[in-house]
């Protein structure tokens, strides 16, 4: 993606292979941004924003916007092909029912149907999304992970959404964390690849901050909240962390790295709130249906009903 990124993991990988790890290149790489941010300063920023800025975004074409932010999404464990094919014919046939509305981003499904959608879809713009390396655990071998993202990637998927190693992360192991992302990345080549922070676990708005900068320095394109299986979801506080992170990423490099708010998004007015913070702290440079997506499956009848005015349960 970008040459700092490159010359962070080339560094990675040349200790690894000499049998030793400066655990100070990552406290050099951190040092570099604020960490020194309070939880309780985060509550005041967000509650500021949301009383001031939300209200004006309240209206029918950010709502058109963020239906076509959507990642329409199904990871449960009774998945079927016949669940799967419906999803992606309700895609096909959504703008022929709704010429007058923009297409969701992307399907988001478990790898094993990647080819199922790739072999079905018929609307272009749309994304094959996947999760991928031991989701949502992140807690088997990098060996694991990498054959299935490979095979995910082989089959046609697009975007890639793998999860922070959180286990390795809390221990202090910056290593395994980033040499994780950044091997998973390289498998990814072309595709987008979105780092999950399961931020509903992580302790504080410090770690939060720490686990999105790892993320961006080892070849994340997007970095996400949560899995919505463990810890809760997507936070407001937890977006505007990691809209800080980003947009300090870039004053630094100049990588544009995209958000993906996800788990949990129950209302059309949880998605005006995290647009607003993205727009409030990165600008409207990101406020584009390719840089902030949202990961979820409910909110495309919940935002649908809003835009037209009456209920409507299409998805």
């Amino acid at each position: 993606m970008g040459t700092i990124k490159e010359e962070f993991s080339k560094d990675i990988r040349k200790q690894k292979a000499a049998g030793r790890i400066d655990s100070s290149k990552y406290e050099q790489a951190l040092a570099q941004y604020n960490l020194e941010i309070s939880d309780d300063e985060v509550k005041a920023a967000v509650k500021k924003i949301i009383e001031e800025k939300v209200p004006e975004n309240n209206n029918l074409e950010v709502k058109k916007f963020l239906f076509g932010s959507i990642e329409y999404t199904t990871l449960s464990v009774t998945d079927t092909e016949e669940k799967v094919l419906g999803m992606v014919e309700k895609i096909n046939k959504f703008n022929e029912d709704y010429p007058e509305l923009p297409h969701v981003a992307a399907i988001c499904t478990y790898p094993n149907f990647t080819k199922l959608i790739a072999d079905s879809l018929e609307v272009e713009g749309v994304e094959v999304a996947n999760v991928s390396g031991a989701f949502p655990s992140s807690q088997t071998f990098l060996e694991v992970k990498t054959i299935e993202t490979s095979l995910a990637i082989k089959d046609g998927a697009t975007n890639i959404d793998i999860v922070l190693p959180v286990g390795s992360f809390f221990s202090g192991d910056y290593e395994t964390v980033c040499d994780t992302i950044s091997e998973l990345k390289e498998v990814c080549g072309d595709a987008d690849m979105k780092v999950i922070l399961e931020t509903g676990v992580l302790r504080n708005a410090k770690d939060i901050k720490i686990a999105s900068l790892l993320s961006m320095y080892s070849g994340a394109d997007f970095i996400k909240t949560s899995t919505g299986k463990e810890g809760g979801g997507a936070s407001a506080e937890a977006v505007y962390v990691m809209c800080q992170a980003i947009k300090e990423y870039y004053d630094k490099t100049g990588i544009m790295v995209g958000l993906k708010p996800s788990g949990g998004i129950n209302s059309a007015m949880d998605a005006i709130i995290y647009y607003t913070i993205l727009k409030e702290v990165l600008g409207e440079k990101w406020a584009t249906n390719y840089y902030f997506r949202l990961g979820t499956s409910r909110l495309t009848n919940l935002l649908l009903s809003e835009i037209l005015g009456s209920e409507i349960k299409y998805f």
